[in-house]
């Protein structure tokens, strides 16, 4: 699921650069989805919110493809609570996406395919996969911000 949005149209960002925050919509995640927003307003540049999940099948035999609908629809409900409260006049575009995968899989595609110049994570979705996030850091080659 991609949606992008755009908040003013007479402060284009400069789009060959951004501005990843990756979230799950935490207490901790939403302070590093503040500290993301101040970052892309400071570079005036997009921000791109992250929000990794993984499909673990339920023993209550739902589907994989209802489980994960359910949890997408989920996600933009929240996504949509966060935008007012951290995006909305802010004075930056930006898009949410929310896919299936580990935290460091999808950050790694995400890197792979868009230019990013800083990553803001909270430190304890950093810390949920320890070996995978450690190999992330080490092949981002961006600055990364951890916030505690």
């Amino acid at each position: 699921m991609k949606i992008m949005f755009v908040l003013e149209k007479n402060c284009l960002p400069d789009m060959t650069k951004s501005v990843l925050c990756v979230i799950d919509f935490s207490d901790s995640s939403k302070k590093a989805l503040q500290w993301a927003v101040c970052k892309a307003c400071t570079m005036n540049t997009h921000l791109t919110i992250l929000h990794p999940f993984r499909l673990i099948p339920l023993k209550n035999g739902e589907s994989v493809l209802s489980m994960k609908q359910k949890i997408e629809d989920d996600a933009l409900r929240n996504f949509q609570n966060l935008e007012k409260d951290f995006l909305i006049g802010k004075g930056i575009t930006y898009d949410f996406k929310s896919e299936v995968g580990f935290v460091a899989d999808r950050v790694g595609d995400h890197a792979r395919n868009h230019p990013i110049n800083c990553m803001v994570i909270d430190k304890n979705m950093s810390l949920v996969n320890k070996e995978s996030f450690e190999a992330l850091v080490e092949n981002l080659h961006v600055p990364m911000v951890i916030v505690p």
